[in-house]
């Protein structure tokens, strides 16, 4: 459908025949004229009156073409497509990803191999990333410290290769849960009220950083920012050892205790990933926990179509000049080729 942004200039169509009918003829001038030697040669070889008439009415229908066009442009034409439906309020997504040395652990499988636990939370988390669609999405790694590796955006393709390219003990062996928190939560405070989300993925228990996590989590509450903690890590079983068989936890350093506190002190909810299945449940559960506020909103896209007419109306402006200024460049040529034309 076409429409016009600003209908109102239409008015203006008929300013020219007002500027015509209001203006006021000049007054001849008393200085004089210009004596021409050889007005009396290019008079004789000027059209009739006739063509003159004919070309006078060329003229004025090709200015009031161009001045149509010319409001036509000014008018605004768009074409506006069917509507589209958009998320009328999208969720603020932080994701604090663990990259301490146990994260190297090869506890899990992953298509069939054993896989490094930081190897799962990426496959996992990558896709849980892929389906934020209308949601801003952001990356803080963390170990000995913490730091913002993407911040909020909606270009979730960036973050997903920030995060295939991040690395065990990229920054120390340790564990600086509460910076992490903290790290986030200055991401997150300014954004909007609603949909503002910290998901904490970690193996074990905070051994480092400046901030304490508790302390932490109680500053995400005052700015009513939700955590939702995720405990990676095998479940214990036994293994043929040389002492016999033998209970092994691979998961022994994870502070569950803490991770569950932060979730209940912020409103959000702590989740322990076994294995692959579980850990793309967890994540399911917390889009799910986490709808998108509001209804949708219905946007019409438009495309501008002001610059045809536009460019149309300099083609013709164009033409325009170039028919007026042909006689006198013909008269030039013609000059310059009978030089007694010249000295009459």
């Amino acid at each position: 459908m076409i429409t016009f942004l600003w209908p109102l200039a239409f008015l203006l169509l008929p300013l020219p025949l007002i500027i015509r009918k209001l203006a006021k003829p000049i007054a001849p001038s008393q200085a004089g004229a210009l004596m021409v030697p050889f007005f009396n040669q290019l008079f004789a070889n000027r059209a009739s009156g006739n063509n003159i008439a004919k070309t006078s009415i060329w003229r004025g229908l090709l200015s009031s073409l161009i001045w149509l066009l010319l409001v036509g442009a000014l008018v605004r034409p768009a074409f506006v497509g069917p509507e589209v439906p958009l998320p009328a309020e999208g969720r603020d997504i932080m994701m604090a990803i663990d990259l301490s040395g146990s994260m190297e652990q090869d506890d899990f499988a992953l298509n069939g191999r054993r896989a490094t636990r930081l190897d799962v939370v990426k496959a996992a988390a990558d896709d849980f990333i892929d389906r934020r669609k209308g949601d801003r999405v952001g990356l803080v790694l963390f170990s000995n410290r913490a730091y913002l590796q993407a911040p909020l955006t909606f270009d979730r393709q960036v973050v997903r290769e920030l995060l295939d390219q991040a690395q065990v003990g990229l920054t120390g062996q340790k564990t600086a849960i509460g910076d992490a928190i903290a790290v986030s939560v200055k991401r997150l405070k300014d954004r909007p009220a609603k949909g503002r989300v910290l998901i904490l993925l970690t193996d074990g228990a905070s051994n480092e950083g400046v901030m304490e996590p508790l302390k932490a989590a109680a500053l995400a509450k005052e700015l009513g920012i939700r955590i939702y903690t995720i405990g990676v890590g095998g479940e214990a079983r036994a293994v043929n050892t040389a002492f016999g068989r033998q209970l092994v936890n691979p998961s022994q350093d994870l502070d569950e205790g803490t991770l569950r506190e932060i979730a209940a002190e912020t409103g959000g909810k702590y989740f322990r990933a076994t294995d692959v299945a579980g850990l793309a449940a967890i994540y399911e559960d917390i889009n799910k926990l986490e709808p998108v506020s509001g209804d949708p909103l219905h946007v019409r896209p438009e495309v501008a179509l002001f610059f045809w007419p536009a460019g149309l109306a300099l083609a013709l402006m164009a033409l325009m000049g170039l028919i007026i200024a042909m006689p006198a460049l013909i008269r030039s040529l013609t000059t310059r080729s009978n030089p007694q034309i010249a000295g009459e």
